[in-house]
């Protein structure tokens, strides 16, 4: 199991080139990116305060905080949006039948001509019957539960 592990974890390294070294790296970019923030925005409050007054100056960056906020959120949710038509997608196309692929139909053939296209004809039969049964086993369990609530 750790073998499966392992050949996991390579293939994703392999893919994203992230490792230890890397995430320790953008720890430190980060750190250091909100420190340098602060030092900016300590700088531009100074600034504003000194030409339109400290109340004035924290709205103005409050303002721009939210405005920096709400692009975030906007920006989030197209990502959103797109990621789910994107799945949707592909979703869609695996959704096609896999039994149309000429490599399995080839395969059906081959095992037709093998065990006899009567055999294989009875056994699609039951399968389609047993399919058919199993449905409408399930259809009436689906039932049993409204029935019994809407009669109240």
């Amino acid at each position: 199991m750790s073998d499966w592990l392992q050949h996991l974890l390579l293939r994703a390294k392999s893919k994203t080139g992230l490792g230890p070294e890397i995430v320790v790296c953008f720890l430190i970019a980060v750190l250091s990116l909100v420190i340098a923030l602060g030092f900016l925005c300590t700088a531009a409050f100074v600034w504003l305060a000194g030409r339109y007054g400290a109340v004035m100056a924290g709205l103005i960056l409050a303002g721009t905080f939210l405005l920096i906020a709400i692009l975030a959120v906007a920006a989030a949710h197209l990502s959103r949006r797109r990621n789910m038509e994107r799945a949707r997608r592909e979703l869609a196309v695996r959704s096609q039948p896999s039994w149309l692929d000429p490599k399995y139909l080839s395969v059906g053939l081959q095992a037709a001509r093998v065990v006899g296209w009567r055999r294989i004809a009875m056994l699609v039969a039951a399968g389609i019957f047993a399919a058919g049964l199993g449905r409408e086993w399930r259809a009436g369990k689906k039932e049993e539960p409204g029935d019994a609530g809407g009669g109240g």
